[in-house]
């Protein structure tokens, strides 16, 4: 799909009309490193956004993927009420990192040369070890870990706000947000997928998961109960939620034919394989919180320091979600629609 986007527009039309500011490339043959950083907008703050290191099909899709990611970044700063624009790297991964540390070094240096005009984060395929290599060569770094002056690992306050997000879709479906007994299917047991599945489990929430590693699916049955299905069943699963917690562009034409949950709301990024596929969601009456608002937990914490403040804008994903439900429901819009609209109009708001 990435692939056939960049087929259809040249670059510079496709930066046109998704509003786009900066696109930088790094190749460094020493470790390996072939690094895009793209940065959407930064009329609200410097550009935030994680650094992806994961296998391509081909640069093309490397470089849609970091694009997409970007505005997305830059939509959830906006609409969480963060004062940063929204930027993204992604590193495409060899076949092997011969050494690590020269790697993300050398991705560090890259950042630094920006001067503070993108920060970078964990994100997939990275960790927050990494992040520590990173900051070596660059102060334009977060989620650090506790010996680097860094907070660790996002990942359980992107949880919850999705935990909150699929709290405010059965709110508006069924008057109440009690989840006890509500089947929720996560598709991908990572590090936002077992702390959502812990939260779940604990409010009596009823779970399937799938993942590509057998020891994962093991862990989820032992520790929560989980049923679970191969990777290719979890959108055949009769359940309430689905919950999208692994790769971008899984909400298809063809997999929203086949769910059977009146809900989508989970916690990967890019979930539409394009943005028309809202319209098909809405169509056959499903519920979907748009991927970068419910997924803003990570980057409301490594954004502010005052944890209540984290926590007030985390658990504050419930009433904007809720908003843009109703939104789309008066105006018969898609919720990304709505979503994407009232994102838009604080950035260029700020212009």
């Amino acid at each position: 799909m990435l692939q056939k986007v960049m087929h259809k527009e040249d670059l510079f039309q496709i930066a046109e009309k998704m509003q786009f500011g900066e696109l930088h490339f790094k190749t460094d043959a020493k470790s390996g490193l072939r690094a895009i950083i793209a940065i959407h907008n930064t009329n609200l703050g410097p550009a935030l956004g994680g650094c992806r290191c994961v296998a391509y099909d081909s640069t093309e899709a490397a470089i849609y993927d970091a694009l997409r990611l970007a505005q997305g970044m830059s939509y959830k700063a906006a609409i969480s009420g963060i004062k940063h624009g929204g930027g993204k790297s992604v590193l495409i991964k060899p076949e092997h990192i011969a050494d690590r540390a020269a790697y993300f070094e050398a991705f560090g240096a890259f950042v630094d040369t920006l001067g503070g005009r993108y920060i970078t984060a964990v994100d997939s395929g990275t960790s927050v070890s990494d992040m520590d290599l990173i900051a070596r060569k660059t102060r334009h770094v977060v989620s650090t870990s506790n010996n680097a002056g860094g907070k660790g690992d996002p990942s359980p306050y992107t949880s919850h706000g999705v935990l909150r997000g699929i709290q405010a879709g059965v709110k508006f479906s069924k008057g109440t947000d009690d989840l006890k007994g509500v089947h929720v299917a996560i598709q991908g047991g990572g590090n936002v997928g077992y702390h959502l599945a812990k939260e779940l489990r604990q409010l009596g929430a009823r779970l399937t998961i799938c993942d590509n590693k057998p020891e994962t699916v093991a862990r989820f049955a032992k520790e929560f109960g989980a049923a679970s299905v191969d990777k290719e069943k979890i959108f055949d699963v009769d359940c309430d939620v689905f919950a999208p917690c692994a790769r971008g562009g899984v909400l298809t034409h063809e997999v929203i034919g086949r769910l059977k949950a009146g809900i989508i709301a989970g916690g990967a990024n890019n979930q539409l394989a394009e943005p028309a596929i809202g319209e098909a969601i809405q169509k056959r009456g499903i519920i979907y919180a748009p991927d970068y608002v419910i997924n803003a937990g990570g980057l409301i914490q490594v954004s502010l320091d005052d944890e209540q403040l984290i926590m007030e804008k985390v658990n504050g994903i419930y009433d904007s979600l809720l908003n843009i439900f109703k939104q789309s429901r008066d105006y018969n819009q898609p919720s990304n629609v709505v979503a994407d609209r009232i994102a838009r109009e604080i950035i260029d708001h700020a212009r």
